[in-house]
């Protein structure tokens, strides 16, 4: 039917040209088509014309077949690198990461967020087959149907997603790895988790806050056991119990203080400037003189703590704890103020943490910066 369609839009087009060229007229001793009229004028118009239709037919053609070909070597890919697993296995997966499920196979998202992008995948739990392009719902079971790979893409800094079946991972080498880090700061004792049954108890999918950024300080500061063993008093009544000498002794020192005399507000959503003001005051380029939080991330930058491309991507207004863990990463990488000393340096010579300890957990975070 397509080609009897591109074959009509040929004879109408040429049917026309023949028709421009009747109108030009002519007399006895010059024919109404003469020669160099055909030659000069009609057939370049007409073949011009002709090339065009077949020009555009063929790009749709192409377009078609390129895109059934990519959804053939994805899941040729898929089925050739695929692994089994006939219990739920989880995966903690970074933007860009695409996790393939064959034919039968289920895929849970747990976390994060994640989009469909090739093959034919049903949300069961619904009962409906979810669009090329849409996003998963969370804790929504999804089936890989017909004879094909479902591709399944992380479209957030980090997510969590159950599978079961045959599936194949395929890792993006752009985006950061947030659960690398994550997992090199636990082994540095500077980061503990929320306690989630998932995603390694790291939580980095959820936002973070004020109370959560003043205990990664205090860890930064390498300050945490002096923390838990001071006797002073805070004046806040929100705090809860399991922070309070983190409190205590972070507003004895100086380096935080509450929304109000009574109020530490330690479940406040935490944003970009806030962290890096901490981050700053644990490299000793702020303090709490310093109050306006909006300037931060510029002050980072031209400290040299922050990169262009890490300032760029912290406009945004959503912050979460992968967010936090990144920043927290490299800080340690940054040098103190006035001095050639980084802050890992200087927590490896107060005996937080070994320097062989620092250089294995390096090693483990193979993905580039922003």
């Amino acid at each position: 039917m397509k080609i009897r369609s591109i074959l009509l839009s040929l004879a109408l087009c040429a049917a026309l040209l023949l028709s421009a060229a009747y109108a030009a007229g002519g007399d006895a001793g010059d024919p109404l088509i003469s020669l160099d009229y055909l030659q000069k004028i009609f057939t370049p118009a007409a073949e011009s014309a002709v090339q065009e239709k077949l020009d555009a037919s063929g790009k749709t053609v192409y377009d078609a077949a390129e895109s059934i070909w990519r959804a053939a070597a994805a899941s040729a890919e898929a089925a050739a690198g695929s692994q089994h697993t006939s219990a739920w296995a989880e995966a903690c997966l970074k933007e860009g990461d695409i996790l393939s499920v064959l034919t039968g196979s289920q895929v849970i998202l747990l976390a994060g967020e994640a989009q469909f992008t090739g093959g034919v995948l049903v949300d069961v739990t619904d009962g409906t087959e979810l669009a090329s392009g849409g996003a998963l719902k969370a804790r929504h079971r999804y089936l890989a149907a017909e004879d094909t790979a479902a591709l399944v893409k992380v479209s957030a800094p980090t997510a969590v997603l159950d599978y079961c079946g045959d599936y194949h991972i395929s890792p993006s080498s752009d985006a950061p790895d947030c659960y690398a880090m994550a997992t090199a700061l636990r082994s540095l004792t500077l980061l503990r988790g929320t306690g989630s049954g998932f995603g390694e108890g790291f939580g980095l999918e959820n936002g973070s806050n004020r109370v959560e950024a003043l205990t990664m300080l205090l860890r930064l500061l390498g300050e945490e056991d002096d923390a838990l063993e001071c006797d002073a008093p805070q004046p806040f009544r929100d705090v809860p119990d399991w922070a309070d000498r983190y409190v205590a002794y972070a507003y004895e020192k100086g380096y935080t203080n509450g929304v109000s005399a009574t109020q530490f507000a330690p479940f406040m959503p935490l944003n970009a400037g806030m962290y890096v003001e901490f981050i700053l005051r644990a490299l000793g380029y702020s303090d709490t003189t310093q109050t306006d939080v909006s300037t931060s991330v510029s002050r980072a930058k031209n400290a040299g703590v922050l990169t262009a491309g890490e300032e760029s991507a912290l406009q945004g207004d959503r912050f979460l704890r992968s967010d936090l863990v990144y920043l927290s990463w490299y800080a340690l990488e940054a040098p103190v103020s006035g001095s050639v000393q980084t802050l890992h340096a200087k927590l490896e010579s107060t005996g937080v943490f070994a320097a062989d300890a620092y250089r294995s957990a390096k090693s483990s975070v193979t993905s580039a910066r922003r």
